[in-house]
């Protein structure tokens, strides 16, 4: 992956076939083909946030059981497809650094953020660690 200037948060895909990179600048979320032995394909761009000005950056991101991406980034948590279309935003009032599945059915996503703790509970299951 040395054709990331600043990689930060991953994730792969349900059947890891597939790995995110979040990297915070240039402000850009990548995808990877796994190959067989381990190693990975090339890069390739999944989502562009480049031209968002604020403070916010690609971070820490999870997947659920339908391949979804969910990123922090600008605005709070992206909701990416497996295709890389955005299909909406979580909004959370302040920087957000990492989410997380959680309850019993990992229907529930935990979202740090620079001060606070978020939850929202989500109609999708999660893929937990």
């Amino acid at each position: 992956m040395s054709d990331l200037e600043y990689p930060n948060g991953l994730a792969f895909s349900p059947d890891e076939k597939k790995l995110y990179v979040a990297n915070t600048r240039p402000k850009k979320w990548m995808v990877y083909d796994v190959k067989v032995d381990g190693s990975l394909g090339a890069g390739k761009v999944f989502m562009d946030v480049s031209a968002d000005t604020t403070d916010r950056v690609p971070d820490g991101m999870k997947v659920d059981t339908l391949g979804n991406v969910y990123a922090a980034g600008p605005d709070g948590v992206l909701v990416i497809s497996p295709e890389g279309k955005h299909l909406g935003t979580i909004l959370i009032p302040e920087i957000v650094a990492n989410c997380a599945w959680g309850n019993a059915d990992a229907k529930t996503l935990y979202v740090t953020a620079r001060t606070g703790l978020y939850r929202i509970r989500l109609n999708v299951a999660g893929i937990k660690p």
